[in-house]
Formats: structure tokens, sequence, C-alpha cells
């Protein structure tokens, strides 16, 4: 961001193997064939049916090329550009795993690239985590399943394009309302608004170094339940302390927001003096 690189495929690669660091080479790169009579798909984790059929293989390094040429070369608004930048990456589905998260965060590089983004402030995917549903519905676009039978070109790619406004919309509220709120008493406007318990957790998460954790992770720590880790941690994610990370369609961890990094000692302070004061 400080050399204002363009998007380019090189850049999409690097991205996708830090977001698969630690995979086995063969996740790692763009996906090649598949064994025969074997088909590649994503497929649901319940019924095990195919809810989408990516391109062929062969065709992957031609539709990124298209990609990285619209990038180069369009004149569209910049939230129109991440929005269909989100859109190609997800449908072009170019590796075997880390195509969610790799178009999330090439998404958000264009965004602050253009000058859209939240300065460090949480990022859409978290508002793309609360209803994981409807996020991957506004993708799909009630197209069938296979890429080259209308997803390739979506008669109505108002659908996704709306939903990734509302979103931006949605989000930057928030981060005025919480740019605002700092501002005006630095981060303590923001802690008025948790739950004891949530107060508790921050402190703990903070306190004990914990930069990353997963529901089960954290229920372990603690002795409780992961299903109380999650909703423990429900409003430190309304209110902009943690980050959901998804993968699939699924939130697998957490990690401290930028805001809590920032007010870190604070929030510790302010923690100990309220218990202070209560003893």
């Amino acid at each position: 961001m400080k050399k204002k690189e363009k998007v380019t495929k090189r850049m999409i690669l690097e991205v996708q193997a830090i977001v698969e660091k630690g995979a086995s080479k063969e996740k790692i790169g763009l996906r090649g064939p598949m064994p025969a009579g074997v088909l590649f798909a994503v497929y649901d984790s319940l019924s095990g049916n195919a809810d989408y059929i990516p391109p062929e293989y062969i065709d992957v390094p031609i539709l990124l090329d298209e990609l990285v040429d619209y990038l180069d070369h369009t004149d569209d608004h910049p939230l129109l550009i991440a929005a269909i930048a989100h859109y190609q990456l997800v449908t072009i589905h170019p590796f075997e795993d880390g195509n969610g998260r790799t178009a999330r965060l090439i998404s958000g590089y264009l965004l602050d690239y253009f000058g859209y983004g939240f300065q460090g402030i949480g990022s859409l995917e978290e508002y793309f985590a609360y209803d994981a549903e409807e996020y991957y519905n506004s993708l799909q676009m009630g197209l069938p399943a296979l890429y080259y039978s209308g997803r390739n070109n979506p008669p109505h790619p108002e659908i996704w394009l709306t939903y990734f406004l509302r979103m931006m919309e949605l989000y930057s509220k928030k981060v005025y309302d919480l740019s605002y709120k700092t501002k005006e008493s630095n981060v303590v406007s923001s802690l008025t608004y948790l739950k004891k318990r949530e107060k508790e957790l921050l402190s703990y998460l903070l306190e004990n170094g914990i930069r990353e954790f997963t529901p089960i992770e954290l229920g372990k720590k603690l002795g409780v339940t992961n299903k109380t880790v999650i909703n423990r941690v429900a409003g430190l994610v309304q209110h902009g302390f943690l980050i959901p990370i998804l993968v699939n369609e699924r939130i697998c961890s957490y990690q401290i927001s930028e805001l809590t990094k920032e007010n870190e000692e604070e929030i510790i302070k302010l923690q100990h003096g309220l218990q202070t004061k209560k003893t």
C-alpha cells in the first residue's frame, strides 16, 4: 500500500500463499487437474451435494488475466471495483482452498487503495460474518451451480453489488460512530456498552497476550463450553473489539481488532479501576 502497488496476478497468488501458510504444497497456488472421474466442486457439508462447480482449471489463468486487465483499465466507481473483484475471485475459484479469504483480502486492499478503507478499524469481514447465508446467497444470485451456466456472466449482478454496497454503508456508519465516540471519550464509551462478562473476557485476552483464538481453544482455557465463549464474544465483535475470521461459511476464529490493540493499556487500566472500586 505504501508503494501504491496495483493488484496483479502475482499479488493474488502471494495473498493466497499467506492465507494457506502451513498447508500442503498442493493447496498453495493455482489448482490443477483432478484425477479421472473426480469433480472439483464446492460441496455442501451436510447433503454432500455440489453447491458450486467452478470453471475448469485450464481456464483459470485466462480468467485471472481478464480480471487484472479489468482492474487496470476500468473507470468504474472504486466501490464497484472492489465488489466485482470480490465476486470474480470467489467465482473463478482459482485455488483448492483459501478462495473466500483471498477474495475478501484483495477486495479490502482495493478499498484501501482507492481511499475507501476503514483506517484499520476492523473490516467488512465482520459484517459478512453476521449473516453468512445472506453473504453466500448474494454471491450465488440464484444461479445454477455450474460456472458456465450463468455464473460467468450473471444476468443480475446488482444482487451482489447491492449487498456489497449495503454492507459498506452499514460498516461505514459503525466506523463513524466508533471514531466519534473515541474522539469524545477515547475507548471508555465503547466499553460502557459491554456486559460484565464481556469486559472480563476482553481483559483476560489482553493480559494473557491472546491475539487470536478459536471458541474451543478459549473454552478449554476458561473451563467453559465453546457456546459460552461464542455468546460472550458477540458483544465484543459488535462493538469492534474483536474481528471474526471466516473460513468457508463459518466463523472459525476471532482476532483482536486494531481498535483494541491501540487502546490495550487503557482498557486494562479501566477494567482494573472498575474492579478496585467494587472491592
